[in-house]
């Protein structure tokens, strides 16, 4: 029996190596402002900003791109991929160069944002293109490059930041995107071909009003009750109005032709429990990065570059795992493979609860190494799993849920395990700072960043304010790493639930794609 041709594009290959520069920009960015959030802190080399407006500057980034990714699959699905790239690469420079020249932590926030709809229009139509370029049979592998060079922009953006910071302004963090937008931009014009769904449906305007505004108000809530206090009844209204307009974002989904979110994908368990598994793991895993950055540079008193080093071991295991995933797959299933990472995840952000503030440096280190062991064993899988439920011409539908999913669930754990840390934070350090006058008691209660900015002209009193605010902080980090773990082993839960297992000659999911790749794609 002959084998059957492969029907990828001839530049496949070099096609991908331009998506990943294009996602790239997207990941550095993020990681870059992990080492950042220090400095913007700081009110006389920074920004001055709260911890409350750091978590905005990340999820004002994170809910314009999760709102509008559905939105931007389907155009770009009906008015060309390859020219929505180029779009969101130039709004995504745009938005950088207002970043590095914000004055306020309110223009920051704005442009972000502005930034978020940029990285809407690029991260889905790369997973699109993959889906297009590709033979069923290569994909599950150029899937695994293209969640490898998550680990990439992991590893190079934290030091580069660093580097940054400990050179020049702020403000290079962001510049820094320039010249590889621009790099993007040529290699996407002269390398990457057009394409487009025959039959692409009609954007759905009213859905993404309503889940944006449904994000943004359950955000809101979650952030505000961290940073004053969840005994106001503002914030629960906040909280539960934004439940509210996400149930009724649901409903309407299931009522009209062309839905941004088609809810009755999730009727099938492949789909919807790796669905669940990207969710759960970026929860978690954005949630414990977002504090432990002030852990490293506060608490330990590394400098931006430092932190940047010891947030490698976390790139290192990306870079080394991701790629080998399916063939990991092929050999024990997706659901062994999802499961065993959510777990080794699990027991990383298990271990941040016994983390103290003289912890040996090097434990921390192989902590994130295992975190990224993990995430790089559920994220190839998961996302082939999403992909291989819809036929090629529906690739940024596919490629718009799982990512959506991940931004989602990312920014609701920067918000909910930072509001944890704040308020476990405001309790255990109010004691110490009760001699201090208004507007210092003030400063030093609202984050670890204002008590240290309190401490540098506290005089006598500023070792112990410190040594408080630091075991403070420390203890916000053990109970927000409790709830991690939790919600990582609900991920094992589900997949060990719903996911199938090892290929049989009946089984549709992901695991034979990788034993029967002619699949791969079929809905």
């Amino acid at each position: 029996m002959q084998p059957q041709q492969n029907t990828g594009h001839p530049r496949r290959w070099a096609i991908l190596a331009v998506l990943v520069v294009s996602l790239l920009v997207v990941v550095l960015d993020n990681t870059v402002l992990n080492v950042a959030l220090r400095t913007l802190a700081d009110p006389v080399h920074g920004l001055g900003a709260s911890q409350g407006q750091l978590e905005w500057a990340i999820n004002s980034y994170t809910l314009v791109f999760a709102g509008l990714l559905f939105t931007f699959g389907v155009v770009g699905d009906r008015w060309g991929r390859k020219r929505l790239l180029r779009v969101g690469l130039a709004i995504f420079g745009l938005s950088s160069l207002l970043s590095a020249y914000a004055q306020t932590p309110g223009q920051l926030v704005g442009a972000r944002a502005l930034m978020g709809l940029g990285g809407a229009a690029i991260l889905p139509v790369t997973l699109s293109i993959i889906s297009n370029v590709f033979d069923p049979r290569e994909r599950g592998r150029a899937i695994g490059v293209w969640a490898g060079a998550v680990g990439i922009g992991v590893a190079i953006g934290p030091i580069l930041g660093g580097a940054l910071l400990e050179n020049f302004w702020w403000g290079s963090v962001f510049l820094i995107n320039l010249p590889i937008l621009a790099a993007g931009l040529v290699a996407v014009t002269l390398l990457v071909p057009e394409s487009r769904d025959p039959a692409p449906g009609r954007i759905d305007v009213g859905g993404v009003l309503l889940s944006v505004l449904g994000l943004v108000a359950l955000v809101y809530g979650i952030i505000d009750g961290g940073e004053h206090g969840f005994g106001r009844p503002a914030v629960w209204a906040w909280i539960c109005g934004g439940i509210a307009v996400l149930a009724a974002f649901v409903a309407y989904q299931r009522r009209i032709r062309y839905p941004s979110l088609d809810v009755r994908l999730f009727t099938n368990p492949r789909f919807s429990a790796a669905t669940a598994a990207v969710g759960l793991m970026f929860f978690a895993s954005f949630g414990v990065f977002f504090f432990m950055s002030f852990y490293l540079q506060l608490v330990r008193g590394y400098e931006p570059l430092e932190t940047g080093l010891l947030l490698l071991p976390f790139a290192v295991a990306q870079l080394a795992f991701a790629p080998r995933s399916a063939a990991l797959v092929k050999r024990y299933g997706a659901k062994a493979v999802c499961a065993a990472g959510l777990a080794l995840a699990g027991v990383a952000v298990a271990a941040v609860g016994f983390i103290g503030v003289d912890t040996p440096i090097w434990l921390v280190a192989a902590l994130f190494f295992v975190q990224g062991a993990g995430m790089a064993n559920v994220m190839p899988p998961a996302t082939e799993a999403i992909m291989s439920a819809l036929p090629r011409e529906k690739a940024g539908v596919g490629s718009a849920v799982g990512n959506t999913v991940r931004q989602v669930s990312g920014a609701l754990g920067v918000a909910a395990l930072g509001s944890i840390v704040a308020a476990v934070y405001r309790d255990h350090v109010a004691g110490a700072i009760a001699p201090l006058p208004g507007p210092a008691r003030a400063a030093a209660g609202e984050s670890i960043s204002g008590a240290y900015a309190v401490a540098t002209g506290a005089g006598p009193q500023s070792a112990p304010l410190v040594k408080a605010a630091n075991e403070a902080f420390v203890a916000g980090m053990h109970w927000a790493a409790g709830l991690g773990v939790l919600v990582a082993a609900l991920g094992v839960a589900v997949v060990l639930a719903w996911l199938p297992g090892r290929a049989t000659g009946r089984d549709t999911g992901v695991e034979q794609v990788a034993a029967e790749p002619e699949l791969a794609g079929v809905s």
